[in-house]
């Protein structure tokens, strides 16, 4: 039976559309995220749908409420943990918030960086095969498949319908 951890992952655009507020996992030197930059979101707890999850995790990370939120895509991610555990995530493209986002959190430190430069930015190998589907304005929904071995991508698929 495959029984993956779900979890929440989103990218809030800045009001004039440039730029993506990430957070720099730099809190904790025993983070399986650690030095990394990467979207807000989480596990989805009991009790939760995935929107509500997106929701409850943007207020704890970043002291913002989603208003307006697409799903972009959703990914399955075998052996992504650092365990080795399977992640099943849902990722998101936040359009419109309300509040002042904090400038860090206990995860490390939250910033607006250029979308044409996130690719300069240290982050998971695998987010640079999904980040430009996230931002394309495509309509459609993509729906990917990246098993890790070791902390790498060790093949990336998706499809779109």
């Amino acid at each position: 039976m495959y029984t993956p951890i779900i979890g929440t992952l989103g990218y809030v655009l800045s009001p004039d559309r440039t730029r993506t507020l990430l957070v720099h996992r730099v809190a904790r030197p025993h983070d399986h995220h650690f030095g990394k930059y990467n979207g807000l979101g989480g596990k989805m707890l009991p009790g939760e749908d995935v929107m509500s999850c997106l929701t409850r995790e943007f207020r704890e990370e970043a002291g913002i409420t989603c208003e307006e939120a697409a799903l972009r895509g959703t990914i399955n991610w075998p052996g992504f943990g650092p365990r080795g555990e399977n992640w099943l995530g849902f990722i998101f493209l936040i359009t419109r918030y309300s509040g002042v986002p904090c400038s860090a959190n206990e995860e490390g430190e939250l910033d607006w960086y250029p979308l044409d430069r996130l690719d300069e930015l240290p982050m998971w190998e695998g987010d640079r095969y999904f980040l430009p589907l996230v931002f394309d304005g495509d309509p459609r929904i993509f729906h990917g498949y990246m098993p890790y071995r070791d902390g790498r991508p060790v093949a990336w698929h998706y499809n779109r319908i």
